[in-house]
């Protein structure tokens, strides 16, 4: 119990993912879903030109954006697969506690995680939390070490080793 205690008073920081594979707000449906198929995430955070975070996108969002025809796609863009979506956010420098009361409440299983600054520093999922108070070693938190930048993938040529694979 004492343990479980220490891990919700750590910052987020010491529990998140750090600097996620993310999709600028301009780019296609179709990118989007490549950069969910190579990264092998099921979320994709979306940004602004200046790092800022613009929602996040979960894969099955992507899919079912992506079951249209294939000439409407092209023009489809993310910042359209966001419309009317408020996505609950959380900072490095707030508590595990308050992450999870944040999740509860909204019932979200992830939480993008944002520097001081207000760029995305990474994410922070219930698997992470989980997996931390199952024993999981939780990294150190960073001694005055500024979180990586994402990395912003533009449009993607298509892979010639997955020819087999089909968009949903």
């Amino acid at each position: 119990m004492e343990e479980q205690q220490e891990l919700l008073a750590r910052t987020v920081a010491a529990v998140m993912r750090p600097a996620p594979v993310t999709v600028g707000v301009g780019e296609t449906a179709l990118v989007a879903w490549e950069l969910l198929q190579r990264s092998g995430s099921r979320h994709l955070p979306v940004v602004r030109p200046d790092g800022r975070c613009a929602g996040l996108l979960d894969r099955a969002d992507v899919a079912v954006a992506c079951a249209a025809p294939a000439v409407s796609l092209s023009a489809l863009r993310v910042d359209e697969l966001l419309r009317g979506r408020g996505t609950a956010l959380v900072h490095a420098e707030q508590t595990v506690r308050h992450a999870v009361d944040l999740m509860a409440c909204t019932e979200a299983d992830v939480l993008p995680v944002l520097a001081e600054d207000g760029r995305l520093a990474g994410l922070l999922t219930a698997v992470d939390i989980v997996a931390a108070l199952a024993g999981r070693p939780v990294r150190e938190e960073p001694a005055d070490v500024p979180p990586q930048a994402p990395t912003v993938l533009p449009g993607l040529p298509p892979r010639r080793s997955d020819r087999g694979t089909a968009f949903p």
